[in-house]
């Protein structure tokens, strides 16, 4: 799971990056539940959070550890954004929206992703 959670560089400020890309839904969920150990590391509000879904897959086992995921994460993020969820479909970014009462932003490209959460 190591080379699916890195940090990038941009403009001087730090991005974590989950690369679920091509992921099968177990896998997604067992990435989604690895952030929490790099995430709680931070001080809390610190974190700008990139997820990256293009081609992944989904269940709904992977939807739920999402949502607890995204719970656990919220006091440590300073901004998240989504990029290739298109495939998550509506109702189940809702859910997790709604579930962890963040706003999950989603992006066409990882570029425009990045400007957004490094711009303040």
């Amino acid at each position: 799971m190591a080379e699916r959670i890195r940090s990038i560089m941009e403009n001087g400020k730090e991005i974590l990056l989950v690369d679920m890309t091509n992921c099968p839904p177990s896998e997604v969920a067992d990435v989604a539940r690895t952030i929490p150990t790099h995430v709680a590391t931070r001080p809390r509000g610190s974190v700008l959070l990139l997820v990256n879904f293009t081609n992944a897959s989904f269940d709904g086992e992977s939807i739920r550890v999402m949502k607890e995921t995204a719970v656990f994460d919220k006091p440590y993020i300073k901004k998240s954004a989504w990029i290739g969820s298109t495939n998550l479909c509506g109702k189940n970014h809702a859910e997790i929206q709604e579930f962890s009462r963040r706003k999950l932003p989603v992006f066409s490209s990882l570029q425009q992703a990045i400007t957004w959460l490094v711009k303040d």
